[in-house]
């Protein structure tokens, strides 16, 4: 049961990291895109953390991509894990697992969205 708190620990913090990501660089993005620039403006104005995540894009996603290397190894390595004997700690490890990937997977999700926004798309620009 260690292991999958482990996993989950990380599959969160990967969770907040690439939420960052995506706030740094996708949603200014997508804002600017769609003629709401204003938005961004008074964002920016309201939290300032906003514009060191945007000058240091490389940082951000460097550290949030490497918490999604280690939350996928604890996941891959969770998966082979037995679940216990006791039908309520069985479903209970079940259900954590299955939490874990979904978290993961939106991660990895929000970390591309965020990648592609700050470095692929201003090739195209």
């Amino acid at each position: 049961m260690a292991l999958n708190r482990k996993e989950m620990f990380f599959a969160v913090v990967s969770l907040f990291a690439s939420t960052g990501t995506l706030f740094c660089c996708a949603l200014p993005a997508l804002l600017v895109t769609l003629g709401m620039g204003a938005v961004v403006a008074g964002a920016v104005s309201a939290f300032p953390g906003l514009v060191w995540l945007s000058e240091h894009k490389p940082l951000v996603f460097s550290v949030s991509g490497a918490l999604l290397i280690g939350a996928g190894f604890l996941r891959k390595r969770g998966e082979k894990g037995t679940c216990p004997v006791d039908p309520v700690k069985a479903e209970a490890c079940g259900r954590l697992k299955k939490a874990s990937a979904v978290i993961y997977w939106v991660s990895v999700g929000l970390y591309a969205i965020g990648f592609f926004f700050a470095f692929v798309a201003r090739l195209f620009l």
